[in-house]
């Protein structure tokens, strides 16, 4: 590892070379600079995050007590601030991760404004929130690093030696708040080459895993909606293909591909794929489909089809759009197959998007897949679409029922109720929520759990305390008690808004650029002085 003195060094070197027309450049200057800013690209950024996300996944097949986690962002301030508060409480980033959703995109950053989750907003804003999201981070990286710089030309302005070389260790040590990105890209925003074209965009930007799903691109629904419609998983492994071969292309060949399978909750194809040879990929999809044997063609009407289910013919069940129809209740083994063929096919991590957060349920179909490969784990979405409440006190209820425990005095149907908020069942199903992501680790393979839209509803709940309270009788007082006084208690770096928003950094440069004719903002007048954090 080159030490700051080291860079130093260099740096120097490098300058005298030039000789007296470069003899303005400083080059502890030109090392903090560079320290500022680590990643000169996105590419950069993607091929060191891709290394630490198949770090934490090998470390997680020894210990499933080693998963990861991430929360959705849809704005790059929103995920600064989620990195230096991991940062802040837990001194390190490892293990965390940030999410993008396809569904935040869409709801937040489109131009035509609010969309619902179908990808119908601009393919190029999710790469373009990928870039601004780093952008933020290593901001955030510049900001911590300069107040790193202070403290030590500080120390060393007192001749404070030990303090100064404890701060230049705080240099030589310092973590990146700079990590892994889980990008959405729906289910590719068209055929497999347009899936290419975006996938290399969002690798450009920095993105080291991308999640896409087995849905039909211009059908495409939220993944806790009606109407979901699948592809044949040729179809999808051609998909699958073309994200890897962005990968390849780009030089990251550790990238990670997230194969989402929305097929417990889709009852529906748009197309039937043709089969090449008996019991292929094909023939597997089709003999999910639902339909009415046919033994004369006195039972067709024009317009009607017919296909070959081993030794029966059948008139698959369609729509009057001419959707068909998949049996009922075979969504778990259509979802068993998308994931072993995924896995078998390039992916590395699966995404099975469920009902509901049951641990039972989940673990009965990662155990079916790890028959045939026994290293398969999830990325599970602990989705803000389930009542966690609700269904976790039914789950409770449920289990007490079946013990034979006295649930007289609880009504399974009316358990959101305030009035069970002290209940003893209600104590067991928030133990258990709060033990989900440890327990479901360890017993259904889940490797990363994320929340998909967090941010969107805590942006919500916040904007409206504040609004009740500073537009009703507390007036100033409900920003100030409920707002500023506990970013100052909480040690919020916020605080100090201009600071955060690059400021400081800035009267750094000038001073670089300018000298002692630097115009700087961080005078005895600036009011920022007036926070101590």
């Amino acid at each position: 590892m080159q030490t700051y003195k080291n860079k130093t060094q260099q740096a120097s070197q490098t300058i005298s070379q030039q000789g007296p027309t470069w003899a303005a450049m400083n080059p502890e200057s030109v090392v903090r600079m560079q320290l500022q800013n680590r990643f000169n690209t996105g590419l950069d950024i993607a091929k060191y995050t891709a290394k630490i996300m198949r770090e934490d996944m090998a470390s997680y097949d020894k210990d499933p007590a080693n998963y990861t986690q991430s929360l959705g962002c849809w704005h790059g301030f929103i995920g600064q601030q989620k990195m230096i508060a991991i940062k802040k409480h837990f001194g390190t980033t490892r293990s965390r991760y940030l999410y993008l959703s396809g569904w935040m995109v869409a709801a937040m950053r489109s131009e035509f404004g609010p969309l619902p989750d179908q990808s119908m907003h601009e393919k190029t804003s999710v790469p373009a929130l990928i870039e601004e999201l780093y952008t933020f981070l290593k901001q955030a990286d510049a900001r911590e690093l300069q107040h790193l710089f202070k403290e030590m030309d500080e120390a060393r302005d007192a001749g404070d030696q030990v303090r100064e070389h404890a701060a230049q260790q705080k240099i030589d040590q310092f973590e990146t708040h700079v990590v892994p990105i889980i990008a959405d890209i729906d289910a590719g925003f068209g055929n497999e080459e347009a899936t290419y074209l975006l996938a290399k965009k969002m690798i450009e930007a920095g993105a080291c895993c991308i999640q896409i799903e087995n849905q039909v691109s211009d059908a495409k629904q939220c993944g806790h909606q009606d109407g979901k419609v699948t592809v044949p998983h040729e179809d999808f492994l051609a998909k699958i293909n073309a994200v890897r071969y962005a990968f390849l292309e780009l030089g990251v060949d550790d990238g990670v591909i997230v194969a989402r399978t929305d097929s417990l909750g889709a009852g529906l194809t748009q197309k039937i794929p043709v089969s090449q040879t008996a019991g292929d990929l094909a023939e597997q999809y089709t003999a999910f489909i639902d339909g009415e044997e046919v033994t004369s063609l006195e039972q067709m009407q024009s317009g009607d089809m017919a296909i070959k289910l081993g030794e029966r013919l059948i008139k698959p069940t369609r729509l009057a759009n001419g959707l068909v129809r998949f049996k009922p209740n075979t969504g778990e083994d259509r979802v068993v197959l998308d994931c072993i063929t995924s896995l078998q096919n390039g992916a590395d991590l699966l995404w099975i998007e469920t009902e509901k957060p049951h641990i039972g349920q989940i673990a009965a179909i990662v155990n079916r897949i790890r028959e045939v490969v026994p290293n398969a784990k999830l990325v599970y979405n602990n989705s803000p679409s389930f009542n966690w409440t609700l269904n976790f006190r039914q789950q409770v209820f449920d289990a007490w029922l079946a013990e034979g425990k006295d649930v007289s005095q609880y009504q399974r149907e009316k358990l959101m109720s305030q009035d069970y908020d002290g209940s003893v069942l209600a104590e067991e199903a928030d133990e258990r929520i709060r033990c989900f992501q440890k327990d479901a680790a360890a017993q259904a393979g889940i490797f990363h759990h994320l929340i998909t839209l967090p941010t969107y509803h805590t942006a919500a709940l916040s904007t409206d305390n504040l609004a009740k309270d500073y537009f009703g009788e507390l007036g100033m007082l409900g920003y100030v008690r409920e707002v500023q006084r506990k970013e100052i208690r909480q040690g919020l770096a916020c605080v100090k808004h201009q600071d955060m928003s690059g400021s400081n950094i800035g009267d750094d440069h000038k001073e670089y650029f300018s000298g002692e004719q630097a115009l700087k903002a961080s005078g005895k007048d600036n009011t920022m002085n007036q926070f101590a954090v």
